[in-house]
């Protein structure tokens, strides 16, 4: 075969196939067997007529197509080895340009492709602070809420709060029959109808009726309610004061945190620590990862992308099946089409994705990082004692025994995927931070301070001999 290679701006290549005619000429024997053995040819037995009454009986063409087809099945694999091509998805055969000499053309899509740049001369300081006491007790009063108690109160609404009411407005949108609210002290984008509507109720009582006024800005995510100016008429039904526990020994037992109120204290302490950490380090890694993509060079085709769209339009439809929704009521309540939602929202998150994860791969296999079986096996245990925490009964799965080894195999390559990822952003963290040492530099810092250790062990071992000999010598 003669190949010819050319390479396209949309990173695919374009291979042009010359075939020997002899070679081809095997392949259109071949393709006569198979059309003789599944179509008739009167006075032959199945695969038995010659090639040229075969030709005959079903035309010239019908034998040509199905050779090239057979031909692509075997030796496709051989173009792309001989050409050098590492393909990124499956080729198409884009045109037959001649059948005397043979002449094929491929188009592939070629595998992605990295290069860091100088990613070792990036520097961002790691600035995380742990968080003060004030968090601490902040978290302890949003756990005594967790396990407050709430009762019926006859007086008026005041900041914490639970109140049951109505609410009447010519804007269908606004109305509400028997809706609960919670009066936070501090406003939450999540809040219905707008940021601020439950301090609204402050001062009222059960029973008692008001009048509210509100604009909404023109950029408001629900389109009926955008620059419109309305008024919700409210009606409190019931107010529900809340008696918060005690922060003592008892509490600590009921959260599941040890028996004192030191160690819910402390177990508190580490998971605002936790907490604030991991919020730090996702914005860190976020801007240092954007900071070596910008020195990098990433090349990837379109098909890709895609690719990579199919995943997290898969991940949003397992998120949605959980609240009982599937995408196409998604696509309903969001007003828009499949295909526009997957224009505007699924590729970007799928591009941003795709180049953060080679990125992050490219790192992995440029650093020799391995994976910590220790790790491993920790990650692995973490995510199934998650899964059977939100109620995942293994031994009733779909499948029996086989589909408890699928998703044994599914939850080892996640935890697999998430471990490496870690350490892969670790050695970014290190090299961002100016204390990066490579893999052999590491190693020999060990040895020679094993080496060291071993040295001060033989001395000691030699002084207590001494003085073991010093003893033992008789008195003069």
């Amino acid at each position: 075969m003669n190949i010819e290679k050319q390479y396209q701006e949309d990173h695919s290549v374009k291979l042009i196939v010359e075939v020997d005619q002899e070679k081809m000429n095997t392949y259109k024997r071949r393709a006569a067997i198979k059309i003789s053995t599944r179509s008739k040819v009167p006075g032959f037995r199945p695969g038995k007529a010659p090639y040229e009454i075969v030709v005959r009986t079903v035309g010239e063409a019908t034998v040509t197509e199905q050779a090239v087809d057979l031909f692509i099945d075997s030796e496709y694999s051989n173009i792309l080895k001989e050409a050098d091509v590492n393909p990124g998805a499956a080729g198409t055969l884009e045109s037959v340009d001649s059948l005397e000499p043979p002449k094929l053309t491929f188009r592939i899509p070629l595998a992605p492709e990295v290069d860091l740049g100088d990613y070792h001369s990036i520097r961002l300081p790691y600035e995380w602070v742990a968080p003060g006491e004030k968090d601490v007790e902040a978290a302890l009063e949003e756990l005594r809420q967790m396990y407050a108690a709430t009762e019926n109160v006859d007086r008026p609404v005041e900041v914490g709060d639970y109140v049951l009411l109505d609410a009447n407005s010519e804007t269908p949108e606004l109305k509400r029959t028997g809706f609960a609210t919670f009066v936070r002290s501090e406003d939450r984008d999540t809040e219905w109808p707008y940021n601020g509507f439950a301090k609204e109720l402050v001062g009222l009582k059960a029973g008692e009726n008001k009048t509210i006024q509100h604009t909404f800005p023109e950029d408001w995510e629900v389109e009926e309610l955008k620059g419109r100016s309305v008024e919700i008429g409210i009606t409190v039904k019931t107010v529900r004061g809340v008696i918060l526990p005690d922060l003592d020994d008892e509490l600590a037992k009921k959260a599941g945190a040890g028996d004192t109120l030191d160690a819910l204290k402390e177990t508190v302490k580490k998971d605002v620590e936790k907490r604030s950490q991991d919020e730090y380090d996702d914005k860190y890694f976020v801007e240092l990862i954007e900071k070596i993509k910008e020195g990098a060079t990433i090349k990837y085709h379109a098909h890709t992308v895609e690719h990579e769209g199919e995943h997290v339009l898969s991940d949003l439809s397992n998120r949605l099946a959980q609240q009982n929704m599937d995408l196409d009521t998604y696509f309903k309540v969001r007003e828009t089409t499949r295909e526009k939602f997957i224009e505007e929202e699924v590729n970007p998150v799928a591009k941003k994705r795709l180049e953060r994860g080679l990125l992050l791969d490219e790192i992995v296999r440029k650093e020799k990082i391995q994976i910590d079986n220790t790790a491993l096996e920790a990650e692995y245990n973490d995510t199934l004692m998650g899964l059977a925490q939100q109620g995942m009964d293994f031994s009733k799965m779909r499948g029996g025994k086989k589909g408890q080894k699928q998703l044994s195999e599914a939850i080892a390559m996640e935890s697999a995927s998430r471990v490496m990822t870690r350490k892969a952003l670790d050695m970014l963290k290190s090299i961002a931070m100016g204390e990066y040492k490579p893999v052999e530099e590491a190693v020999e810092e060990i040895k020679e301070e094993t080496v060291e250790e071993v040295i001060e062990e033989a001395k000691e071992d030699v002084s207590r001999v001494q003085a073991e000999n010093e003893q033992e010598k008789p008195a003069e």
